[in-house]
């Protein structure tokens, strides 16, 4: 997604698939609601502007990353890319040392 929303930041030749992509991504669940009524469950335990803050750092991230776990641990992996094994590493490495972390030695959230 970010990847897709920069490029609309910095136009380029292919701005219109990027278009259709993120309207859908937010037509789609709306639609959804509407269809079928169903209400979508949103549940989060943390104040908003940690949640603000944590996506403007993935954003970075992904800047600085030059892609996302997803990007990078699907498609690099499946590529067999050495640069996405290095960097899917160094995701999987900090997820777990955050979580030892915060669960263990900060006594959890």
């Amino acid at each position: 997604m970010t990847g897709i929303l920069s490029g609309l930041i910095s136009p380029k030749a292919d701005w219109a698939w990027r278009v259709a992509f993120l309207l859908g991504a937010i037509a789609a669940p709306i639609g959804i609601v509407l269809l079928t009524g169903a209400p979508v469950p949103l549940q989060a335990d943390l104040p908003a502007w940690t949640i603000v803050a944590g996506g403007l750092l993935v954003g970075l991230g992904v800047s600085y990353g030059g892609g996302c776990t997803s990007g990078h641990g699907v498609c690099g992996m499946a590529r067999l890319s050495p640069r996405s094994i290095v960097a899917t590493a160094i995701f999987l490495s900090t997820t777990f040392a955050t979580v030892f972390v915060v669960r263990h030695l900060l006594g959890g959230f």
